[in-house]
């Protein structure tokens, strides 16, 4: 378990070298204001870390993270939501020209599918997970209750992907952009076991490898 005083040095060793070495380009964020290319929807799993796998700089990136790299469709007459919230920020306030949806193997989330999950503690937990029913649904049609669970898991993975692209096209603002062609909407799947990350190819309905990608 990782303790405050760890976290407290690790800061001090940050602002000696990372900060001292990089200072000119983190003030000309503070002074010019952010202009992140994409929005990153990851999973809130500690071991996707979304500037590390993708080797980008303090603000390349707009990220937004929550269990299961999940986006809700649009609902604006909901009290609260701040997946929502950010994607309306990224896409109308900074106008970010690529959004990048991006899960991961060995997803928690995605298991929890199918477990059940106990407690009251989890009532919000539960709701959110219902996100990924329609992944799972199509990954038990295509390879059946019988299947191999990790197998099932993987294709679930992937499955839940591609529907959250379905979701963010809900949003008014998002589709039209998407339409004009200012937008682009791209979904990833992070294998937390190489470090590689396969991209989903709507015309061929399947994922590939992204260095594959020119």
């Amino acid at each position: 378990m990782i303790k405050q005083s760890e976290l407290i040095e690790g800061n001090e060793v940050f602002k000696k070298s990372y900060f001292k070495k990089h200072e000119k380009e983190l003030l000309d964020l503070v002074h010019m204001g952010q202009h992140p290319k994409a929005l990153f929807i990851g999973c809130a799993d500690s071991r996707v870390v979304p500037n590390l796998i993708t080797q980008t700089s303090p603000g390349e990136l707009f990220v937004l993270r929550n269990v299961g790299n999940f986006v809700a469709p649009y609902k604006p007459d909901e009290d609260y939501h701040s997946t929502a919230a950010g994607i309306e920020y990224a896409v109308t306030a900074l106008e970010v020209s690529e959004i990048i949806i991006c899960g991961h193997t060995h997803c928690g989330a995605i298991s929890s599918l199918y477990t059940e999950v106990e407690g009251k503690s989890f009532i919000h937990t539960k709701k959110w997970l219902t996100l990924g029913n329609k992944a799972k649904s199509l990954a038990l049609l295509a390879l059946g209750k019988s299947a191999e669970k990790e197998e099932l898991l993987r294709l679930t993975e992937k499955l839940s992907v591609v529907f959250q692209i379905e979701h963010l096209l809900t949003y008014p603002y998002v589709k039209e952009k998407v339409d004009a062609g200012t937008l682009h909407i791209h979904g990833w799947l992070y294998d937390i076991e190489n470090g590689g990350i396969e991209y989903y190819d709507p015309d061929e309905h399947a994922f590939k490898s992204l260095s594959e990608v020119k």
